[in-house]
């Protein structure tokens, strides 16, 4: 459910483009933000600090693009949010007793993997490089191509990247990491 929720903007988002152009889009990506805030801390009393970040950067870069009236504003979020998310990343590599996707996905996969340390920080590197790189393509994408273009591609594109790379990460480490011998009960 939390996977959908997440989606929810980017659905708005392109919907509202297809309807009324990408200042109606930026405004209903600006309420439906606000929104899954809303269902966020509802649901669980906490707000994920993902979407926080997210929320105030689209808020941020929304505004400008509604003020100054232009979309170049809005198609830098992306960029800033991967480059936040890097810089982040890149970051815990010294700051705290794991790297941050060690924290995310060991998480997320409940023990079911053990790698090193070693691979963990590498694996958080490669995180590092595939953030700033995402970043960047987005920056050139949306400078580049047309404005439906950048909006098909931040929607689907991006999305779809991150989403095949992360299954690949955890394949990869459910691969690597040993089987776990079956518990026997008495």
């Amino acid at each position: 459910m939390q996977s959908l929720l997440e989606l929810f903007p980017l659905v708005a988002f392109f919907v509202a483009y297809s309807l009324g152009g990408i200042y109606v889009a930026t405004a209903v990506l600006m309420g439906s933000m606000a929104l899954l805030l809303i269902v966020d801390y509802a649901r669980t009393r906490t707000i994920p600090t993902m979407h926080a970040i997210s929320t105030v950067l689209v808020f941020l870069f929304g505004a400008a693009t509604l003020i100054l009236h232009n979309q170049r504003f809005i198609q830098w979020k992306p960029t800033v949010f991967f480059w936040l998310l890097s810089v982040a990343l890149l970051g815990s590599m010294w700051i705290g007793k794991q790297p941050l996707v060690q924290r995310l996905l060991g998480k997320a996969l409940d023990g079911q993997v053990q790698v090193s340390d070693g691979t963990w920080r590498r694996l958080n590197l490669l995180w590092v490089v595939f953030y700033a790189l995402l970043g960047v393509t987005n920056i050139l994408v949306a400078f580049n191509t047309s404005e439906a273009t950048w909006v098909k591609f931040k929607v689907i594109g991006l999305t779809a990247a991150t989403l095949v790379f992360t299954a690949a990460q955890v394949a990869w480490l459910l691969k690597r990491s040993p089987a776990q011998a079956p518990s026997t009960q008495a």
